[in-house]
């Protein structure tokens, strides 16, 4: 059934968000990871020597949740922290390189998902509008 024309903007968020949820969390359940814990791995893969605090301010979560988020990846194994100064340095193992390469694949597939839905042009727009709403919000 079609959306009507005049549903606000909140839902249709909430929907998308909890359809990429799903989807995140479904092609993970192979690497016994969460899709609450998959964009640190990234971040902190993509940004060699981040600081907790830094990783923290990057992904607009506040510093207990990355502590408690960093500690679930050191258990499994996939980072390390190391005691840099009055900062924690984030080093991503082995497996962890693995696993993050595996989900950045995952996250490819979910924007293919999307990319069948719209042109290329209107993908780009999309991304962008997405990307200006989210600098804005901080």
């Amino acid at each position: 059934m079609p959306f009507d024309s005049d549903i606000p903007t909140p839902p249709l968020v909430s929907l998308l968000y909890r359809k990429q949820t799903t989807f995140i969390n479904r092609e993970l359940k192979d690497v016994n990871l969460s899709s609450g814990l998959y964009p640190l791995l990234i971040k902190s893969y993509k940004n060699k020597g981040i600081s907790q605090e830094e990783l923290a301010d990057a992904l607009n979560i506040n510093e207990s949740t990355v502590t408690r988020n960093l500690d679930k990846l050191e258990k499994k194994g996939l980072i390390t922290r190391t005691p840099e100064k009055r900062k924690k340095i984030i080093s991503v193992t082995p497996e962890g390189i693995e696993i993050a390469q595996i989900v950045m694949d995952i996250d490819d597939k979910w924007d293919n998902t999307l990319k069948k839905s719209l042109t290329n042009q209107e993908y780009e727009n999309f991304r962008n509008i997405l990307i200006k709403i989210g600098e804005d919000l901080k």
